[in-house]
């Protein structure tokens, strides 16, 4: 009778244990911004490429990245402005897998073969998918690709791309 009664206790334990939910630690839904630098960019291109990103909840958040060349070479983008929208889709609080939409406000300078060389200025729209990693630190690394089609200027890129390799700082 002993031996039963035990084990009726223990199969009622190990239920009730299986429904518990487990929350992630309260510092990380605390921390609502994040400041980041793109690494791929600044090595690649000598590109400044900075960005900030606000968490609405733990599936979403909006930021603003913004890209400066700093080198003489004005091949691509002389500066941009990207405000982005964010869909995480993992259990833990704003990392993981995420889609993106995007607006980008750019300068370029576009060159054709047979004719001359043109600046202007575009607005594009796009996607991007990626994933973000968060140590207990606070400290960030994310990877994305996305693209996007010019919208309002055709002597421009038709497309512009965004690809990232970036670390930063969640506080």
């Amino acid at each position: 009778m002993k031996k039963t009664i035990l084990f009726i206790v223990l199969c009622i334990t190990t239920l009730s244990m299986a429904q518990e939910t487990i929350s992630e630690p309260p510092q990380y839904k605390d921390k609502k911004n994040e400041i980041k630098i793109n690494a791929l960019y600044l090595i690649e291109f000598g590109w400044i490429n900075l960005d900030y990103e606000r968490f609405i909840n733990k599936e979403s958040s909006f930021g603003v990245s913004s890209i400066l060349n700093a080198t003489s070479y004005t091949f691509l983008i002389n500066k941009s402005l990207t405000p982005y929208y964010r869909r995480y889709f993992s259990e833990k609080f704003a990392r993981g897998f995420f889609w993106e939409g995007f607006g980008m406000l750019y300068s370029s300078k576009a060159f054709c073969i047979d004719c001359e060389s043109y600046s202007g200025t575009a607005f594009a729209l796009g996607i991007s998918a990626g994933g973000k990693f968060v140590s207990k630190g606070g400290v960030t690394t994310e990877v994305f690709f996305g693209i996007g089609r010019n919208l309002t200027n055709s002597k421009l890129l038709w497309a512009v791309v965004r690809v990232s390799i970036s670390i930063g700082y969640r506080f």
